[in-house]
């Protein structure tokens, strides 16, 4: 159920979509499974499926915390493979008309092997969740890459008229912020500094350390930051509930719930539908107040990207 990566947003207005009416929109863009000479295909799947894991709605919602799944499908088809197959036909059409294929033909001879190939490569299928936080004007990905993360942005743009999103705009920058953290010695209030860390120098050659389950001594610290070197990964705990590495883009990779978070979940929970909403629930309570402590901490956010109390969903 939890995140492990979370790639932030804002609402920039209140949100005001049902969910009745936000699964009409994203019906229009349901996946559907590709056919035999198709690359790639991407749409939205339930983020509850039943027993065939096909059906059911696309809008999981609970309590104005919605939860969506974007689903892609690609065919593995190796370059090499294609490649190969495609050197072997053009020696072929040499023999046959006496001379080396040219390039325009040879893209035809490729085309056409990528074709006859598409059939018989194996299909990969990838889901990628999506919260969106009615309450508190968030929508979160799930995902470490950004080229995902576009494709989630682009189809969500595509489903939702006049979706208001925006980026999370903070008063310091990440990089600073996390620099003098390590500088200082000091992580803010409600955080700790872990033992992993990222620092890279400006200049030419972009010279880096890492550190990986290894003590960050203050002084060595203040060496490589006084060296013209920045911190650009790290490891941080939130209120000893909750681990993560913060990015300088405010990515929060890596998230992790300690034990006493994986504990909390509602004990009364009888059957999978109640443990669901029990889990989802917990997930979402604390990382929403997570990313508050977050921003505080990075000197709160622009005006301009504040979230207007929304309207309930």
């Amino acid at each position: 159920m939890w995140f492990k990566n979370l790639q932030l947003h804002r609402l920039s207005s209140p949100w005001s979509i049902t969910a009745e009416q936000l699964e009409d929109a994203l019906a229009a863009h349901a996946f559907q499974p590709g056919s035999s000479v198709e690359m790639q295909r991407q749409g939205w799947a339930p983020p509850r499926g039943t027993d065939n894991g096909e059906s059911g709605p696309l809008v999981y919602s609970n309590h104005r915390q919605m939860l969506l799944t974007f689903r892609s499908e690609k065919k593995l088809l190796p370059a090499s493979v294609v490649n190969q197959v495609t050197k072997a036909r053009a020696l072929e059409i040499e023999e046959q008309q006496g001379y080396k294929p040219g390039r325009k033909q040879m893209k035809e001879i490729k085309e056409q092997v990528t074709d006859e190939l598409l059939p018989r490569a194996f299909s990969i299928r990838r889901d990628t969740r999506v919260w969106i936080d009615t309450a508190n004007g968030w929508l979160v990905i799930d995902a470490a890459a950004q080229a995902l993360a576009d494709d989630v942005r682009s189809l969500l743009v595509k489903s939702i008229d006049g979706l208001p999103l925006a980026s999370v705009r903070v008063a310091l920058s990440p990089v600073a912020a996390m620099t003098d953290w390590l500088l200082s010695g000091d992580a803010p209030g409600g955080f700790t500094v872990d033992q992993d860390a990222e620092l890279r120098s400006a200049g030419e050659g972009n010279a880096t350390v890492r550190y990986v389950g290894h003590a960050l001594e203050a002084d060595d610290m203040r060496r490589h930051i006084e060296a013209g070197k920045q911190c650009m990964r790290l490891a941080m705990t939130w209120n000893d509930r909750i681990s993560f590495v913060m990015t300088p883009s405010l990515v929060i990779k890596r998230v992790t719930p300690l034990d006493v978070v994986k504990e909390a979940p509602d004990p009364t929970a009888q059957n999978d539908d109640e443990r669901f909403d029990s889990d989802f629930a917990l997930m979402t309570g604390e990382l929403a107040q997570m990313f508050t402590d977050l921003t505080d901490a990075l000197g709160g956010e622009h005006s301009e990207a504040a979230m207007p109390q929304a309207a309930a969903a």
